[in-house]
């Protein structure tokens, strides 16, 4: 089924033809004549799926037909979780309307710039906004924005915008909503806060469901590589050299990690920059175009990259930590192997993430054959067994620093006063704890790895 079959106008079908998508994704084909119908919709789609187009183009169809009040008003909502997603959203919003009759007013807002810009640009109101909850309701709070208007909601990557704690910003939005508006709810899981969320939001949805396997690209080959945690970036760097990769999304677990991984590759003369969240947006915006753009080789990041992030002519991913969940595996992984092209998954595993990557096979339907790299050979493929101290104990057993506390003040009063016929145990403050020097001078006796004055 061609675009025009949809129910699309001409404009929006030109615009995209010129992205040269040759036919809808699954979940577009289901969730445009939805959108377009006026009805709620609730869709379950893995990233990389087409979901944008899925809710922008019913979107633009709809506000190109209905001339905007003045005001500081905003037609149609597009809530994501991350500044990344927003702009991408955002450009390719103002791809599709290019060619319609009537200017199409989007504007971009999230944090980590200044709010100045954003407020000055929302004069006169807007048609679309893409945001982050956190900025939006700074802007709401400045005056600067209203949502009584607001005809349609979009709630983009819905699972990780609870994962990341935006619960509460999410229910001052919606309280800001009219009750009459269309509801387009995505998300690529449901565990039971999300469905909770959409049973909420949503009236009687329209419900697809397109299943992981179908989204996720076939064209991507995995690979696991084993090898000992300690020689993963002499590995990383052997990998980007022996095979001549022009561009590597390398994923790792901490920010930390981050920069870590990112300066030994500098060191080794290879282009690398690090993406996480504690970098300004200047940075990050930065480090992203340049990626893209592929003035850099290699790009370090956290699962910030994960989602959403559609980066063009990807040809490797490399799982340098392993992702928490088989979820997360899977939107890794969608970065490359994109719009019909081939793409390779490069795992790390150590003896110590063997069955972490056994669960996620497992849950994914996956069999991928272990191997190993000359000169990188793991020393032992056997999971550790925990290690215990002479001096350690067991985890659970020892006394904690507050029980050392509570009997060290139970010894230090002479008469300990009486309940009936029990003594009363002393009562320590949570200032005791912190800093007891400062209370008691025989404290400093009981602290452990502190020297006694």
């Amino acid at each position: 089924m061609p675009f025009s079959q949809l129910g699309l106008s001409a404009p929006l079908v030109r615009a995209v033809a010129d992205q040269n998508y040759a036919a809808p994704t699954p979940i577009q084909a289901a969730a445009i004549p939805a959108a377009l119908r006026g009805g709620d919709v609730r869709a379950s789609a893995q990233t990389g799926s087409g979901k944008t187009a899925a809710f922008v183009l019913p979107i633009l169809q709809q506000l190109s037909a209905n001339r905007r009040e003045s005001g500081r008003f905003v037609r149609a909502l597009i809530l994501v979780p991350t500044r990344e997603l927003a702009a991408q959203i955002g450009e390719a919003t103002r791809r599709y309307a290019r060619y319609l009759p009537d200017p199409i007013k989007t504007l971009v807002v999230y944090g980590g710039v200044s709010i100045n810009p954003q407020m000055m640009a929302l004069g006169g109101g807007a048609d679309i906004i893409v945001a982050t909850p956190g900025r939006l309701l700074d802007l709401i709070d400045h005056k600067a924005v209203s949502l009584a208007a607001v005809s349609t909601l979009v709630l983009d990557e819905a699972d990780r915008l609870l994962a990341l704690g935006f619960t509460e910003e999410l229910g001052r939005i919606t309280a800001l909503l009219p009750a009459t508006r269309q509801s387009l709810f995505f998300s690529a899981t449901f565990p039971p806060a999300v469905a909770a969320l959409a049973d909420e939001l949503l009236r009687q949805p329209t419900r697809i469901e397109i299943a992981a396997e179908v989204t996720t690209a076939p064209a991507i080959v995995e690979r696991a590589i084993e090898v000992d945690a300690r020689q993963r970036t002499q590995l990383l760097r052997h990998l980007v050299e022996e095979n001549a990769w022009t561009r590597v999304l390398v994923f790792v677990a901490t920010k930390y990690a981050t920069e870590h991984v990112a300066e030994k590759l500098r060191r080794a003369g290879i282009d690398v920059s690090a993406l996480h969240g504690e970098l300004s947006q200047g940075a990050r915006t930065e480090a992203l175009a340049n990626f893209k753009a592929t003035k850099i080789r290699v790009l370090v990041a956290t699962d910030l990259a994960a989602r959403g992030l559609d980066i063009d002519h990807l040809p490797v991913v490399v799982n340098y930590d392993l992702p928490r969940s088989a979820v997360d595996y899977v939107h890794r992984i969608g970065r490359t192997g994109r719009a019909g092209e081939s793409g390779l998954a490069v795992n790390f595993i150590s003896a110590e993430t063997h069955a972490h990557f056994q669960v996620i096979e497992k849950r994914n339907g996956l069999t991928v054959a272990r191997e190993q790299i000359a000169g990188f050979e793991p020393e032992s493929t056997e999971v550790p067994a925990p290690r215990v101290t002479g001096t350690g104990g067991v985890k659970g057993k020892r006394k904690s620093k507050k029980d050392k506390l509570r009997e060290a003040a139970g010894q230090a009063l002479p008469n300990p006063p009486v309940r009936g016929d029990r003594p009363v145990e002393p009562v320590v403050s949570r200032a005791l704890v912190a800093e007891p020097k400062e209370f008691f001078p025989w404290a400093q006796r009981v602290m452990v790895g502190r020297r006694t004055m």
